[in-house]
Order: structure tokens, then sequence, then C-alpha cells
């Protein structure tokens, strides 16, 4: 998971200046992205891109919606250590098990297909809308999840090489583990469901 080759051939380039330019790449042009920024086992960039982007969003989280946990009497403490416990640990192995997921999933549909490293990468990147995610405003966080799928369909179609039917149907599992629950969409969809409803009843 942590691999990083010194030479990608057309892989992504390091630190923070690439992450920002990655992360507006995969939202403006996903499809240019994918054929040209996901290289076989560079995996590093996308696993550094997505602990990015949990930083932001349940650092957001924390900060907005009040959502930080309080350790005694050291206010600081508790929020900083969950956030370098989600970050570093709960992040990657998220990924990865999401990862053995989708290429369980692929492999029933799309026999000729790139590699586990490739997947890897699909998946850390089309989180991208996700940056956003802690925002207390459920519309916006189901705007953020739904694009994330829209992304994650995309890049399996275009680095897997298959139809987007396939990829819709081979990106739902993953996306409703991976958006729909680590990034609350379920619950943002549940909310702007029920304003919707009470809205329209007065």
């Amino acid at each position: 998971m942590t691999q990083w080759i010194k030479d990608p051939e057309g892989g992504r380039d390091r630190g923070p200046r690439a992450i920002a330019r990655a992360w507006f790449e995969v939202l403006t042009a996903p499809r240019r992205f994918f054929r040209a920024g996901v290289a076989p086992a560079d995996q590093a960039p996308g696993l550094f891109f997505l602990m990015s982007v949990v930083l932001f969003a349940e650092g957001g989280r924390y900060l907005l919606a009040g959502a930080a946990p309080a350790v005694g009497s050291h206010p600081v403490a508790g929020p900083v250590l969950a956030l370098l416990l989600t970050v570093v640990l709960v992040a990657p192995v998220a990924l990865h098990l999401l990862v053995a997921l989708q290429v369980l999933v692929l492999m029933g549909l799309v026999p000729d297909r790139a590699g586990v490293s490739e997947t890897v990468q699909v998946l850390a990147y089309a989180s991208a809308p996700c940056v956003v995610a802690g925002v207390p405003i459920p519309a916006v966080r189901l705007l953020c999840t739904v694009y994330g799928f829209v992304l994650l369909v995309v890049g399996l179609a275009v680095v897997h090489g298959t139809n987007y039917r396939r990829a819709t149907v081979a990106a739902i599992p993953t996306a409703a583990i991976g958006f729909g629950y680590g990034f609350r969409g379920f619950e943002a969809a549940s909310k702007v469901l029920r304003a919707s409803v009470e809205l329209l009843a007065f």
C-alpha cells in the first residue's frame, strides 16, 4: 500500500502542491486525470491524497459541527488524537478493505482489467470532493458524496477499460460503504429527504 517508486511512468508528482493540483484536476477533468495520472505500482501519492482528504473532512467536522471528542480536562488532546488516528490508521486500513472489495467485484465484471495498485489510486482520488464532507450542511455532504461516486465510476471505466454501465455496477458496493457510510452520505441524504418532506408538508 505504501510502495513509492522513484520514477513512475505517468504517475503523480510528490508534495503538497502536487496533491492540490491532483485535487483540482480530478474534479475538473476526471477522464483525462485518470487516463494520465494513474500508474502501475505508484500507490503512495494516492494514499497520501486520501489521507489529506480525510484530514480536511474530519477536521472540518470537528471545527464546524462541534463533533470533536474530548478527553478529560484536555479539550485539545482528544480531537488531535482522534484526528491523527483517523488519518494515519483508519483511512489507510479502510482504503485497503475497500480496494479488496472493489477487486472482487471487478473480477466478476471485467475479465481484462488493470491491477490492484491502479484500483487503489482510483478509489483514493475519487474521494476528492469529500474535502467538504465535514461541513454541517446535509445538502453539501450529499452533493460531495454523490460526486465522489461519479468520479469512482469514471475512474473504474477509464483505468480498467470497461464501459460505464459495468463501472457503475462495480462501483455501487464500494461507494455505498466508502461514501455512504464513511463520508456520511446516507445520513446526509436522509436529512435532505426529511427536510424536503417537511417543506412540502408545510
